[in-house]
């Protein structure tokens, strides 16, 4: 019928710019107004209602829009004619053999379809545990696994030696298949070849055609000093063999530190609670801490010290992972009360005792002197 050549635009009465809304609107006024229904036995009216309707169908869908805004009604002649009309043979007078190669011109490959590239090989992750001491120097550590490799008869075609591939039959070497749904022309993966446009004449004895087989490995791992719980060291192109000569993955080692019996690590800090006997505390001396780069840290405890205090030594914690400097060493001091002490010890505490003024712990002497005056002044 000459009205479905019309311009679309024109059948909706509205301009090429205008915007969803305003299409909407047109087409909800003009369909009420060409309704057979409203309009019985009228056959003009039949016919502008379809018109108007394959118009809205068309302008209201961005990717159709688009296409017909470049190619007008070109865009849909094979997929609506199954292959006659203007333009030539294939119906296409702008050079298309289907709306598939439209929407690859106008979009790109992602609506046009083709072969698919062979995928990447997948990524793989090991979880390795390592020592707070390996973490501190560093150390070259051997891992096991098992991971798809490169299938060596067929070097990874998945065909068998001395065979090859042909073009698939179903898709025609292109990867895709349409097929045509209402208006459109669907596109998906070829199910025969998987998009890759060529089938294997005689799969692979060893790989059964995937161009890979699980296989064991050994692997050298580089663990740079500094490393903490949840580093990750990637190994490019470790990971699995990806189908028929694809390229590999990654593999994704990541670290854990196992407990260590004297330090804890915050960041580049090494912690570790020191407990002191009461009498050092009160009289100060020293203290060594072996390193876990096998010196000896000597630590001055002042008189005096109390519980809960920290004491730090620049520069003798972890290495900065990948740069320069290391943390610091904390040591946090814990006053120890004694709990067995001889008769003779006892006695001479209680000398001790008797000497007191209050002035040696003035934290002790100002609590209790608070308690006294909130006593004082619940009597008064």
């Amino acid at each position: 019928m000459p009205a479905i050549e019309a311009d679309y635009y024109e059948l909706l009465e509205v301009e090429r710019t205008a915007d969803d809304a305003v299409i909407k609107s047109s087409y909800r006024r003009l369909a009420m107004r060409w309704h057979p229904d409203r309009n019985p036995g009228d056959h003009q009216a039949e016919h502008k209602f379809k018109a108007i309707s394959e118009a809205y169908e068309c302008l209201k869908d961005p990717q159709k829009r688009a296409a017909y805004d470049r190619f007008g009604h070109e865009a849909f002649k094979q997929g609506m004619n199954g292959g006659g009309g203007a333009g030539g043979p294939g119906g296409m007078g702008a050079g298309f053999s289907d709306l598939g190669d439209i929407f690859e011109t106008i979009f790109g490959s992602a609506f046009g379809g083709g072969r698919q590239q062979a995928r990447r090989g997948a990524d793989m992750r090991y979880d390795l545990e390592i020592t707070l001491d390996d973490a501190f120097h560093g150390k070259t550590a051997q891992i096991e696994i098992e991971v798809a490799t490169k299938c060596e008869p067929c070097g990874g075609s998945g065909a068998e030696p001395g065979t090859g591939t042909r073009r698939c039959n179903l898709c025609g070497g292109h990867g895709q298949v349409r097929a045509q749904q209402g208006f459109f022309m669907v596109e998906r993966t070829c199910p025969t070849c998987h998009g890759r446009g060529e089938v294997i004449e005689k799969p692979c004895r060893s790989c059964r055609g995937e161009g890979r087989v699980d296989q064991a490995q050994t692997l050298d791992v580089t663990i740079p000093p500094g490393v903490d719980t949840g580093t990750r060291i990637r190994l490019a192109g470790k990971g699995e063999a990806g189908p028929l000569g694809a390229p590999p993955g990654d593999l994704y080692i990541f670290i854990h530190i196992r407990r260590h019996a004297v330090f804890e690590r915050e960041e580049t800090n090494l912690v570790t609670r020191v407990p002191i006997a009461f009498t050092t505390a009160a009289l100060g001396g020293t203290i060594e801490i072996p390193g876990l780069d096998g010196s000896r840290i000597t630590l001055d405890i002042p008189a005096g010290i109390q519980n809960g205090k920290q004491l730090r030594k620049r520069g003798e914690g972890m290495p900065v992972l990948q740069g320069r400097g290391r943390g610091d060493l904390v040591a946090e001091i814990t006053v120890e009360t004694p709990t067995r002490l001889s008769a003779r010890q006892k006695e001479l505490l209680r000398e001790l005792q008797q000497t007191e003024t209050g002035d040696e712990t003035p934290q002790s002497k100002g609590f209790f002197d608070r308690i006294k005056e909130a006593w004082d002044g619940l009597t008064d």
